[in-house]
């Protein structure tokens, strides 16, 4: 499957910018979404062919909406990678059992990200 669309959720607007502007340059189309609760709801409207999930956020964190959109049937067939400042083995065996496809840890590298997304495509 290529990925030409990718949907970057963070509450943090100086991220989605970061991530937005490192995926812009590379031509891929890029959505946003603010909160978990976006993520679930504008998944299912922009079926983007990549989500890059923050965990830490307020309402529905990054864990709570990787399972909400991976077990959707709707949504299940979407990728998630997980960005996320949690770097602990356990953060990252838990947000895999979400149903993640990878994971990395903040701050992102755009070499590493852009090889994550290369070996998912």
């Amino acid at each position: 499957m290529a990925i030409k669309k990718i949907m970057v959720v963070d509450d943090s607007a100086t991220e989605r910018h970061v991530l937005g502007d490192i995926l812009g340059k590379k031509g891929f189309l890029v959505v946003y979404a603010e909160s978990g609760e976006k993520a679930v709801e504008n998944s299912r409207t922009e079926l983007p062919d990549l989500i890059l999930m923050d965990v830490v956020m307020p309402g529905l964190n990054g864990f709570q909406a990787t399972r909400a959109i991976t077990q959707d049937p709707a949504t299940q067939h979407i990728p998630v990678i997980i960005c996320t400042t949690k770097g602990q083995e356990t953060d990252k065996i838990w947000g895999m059992r979400q149903g993640a496809k990878d994971y990395i840890t903040k701050p992102i590298a755009a070499d590493e990200l852009l090889g994550k997304i290369a070996a998912l495509g």
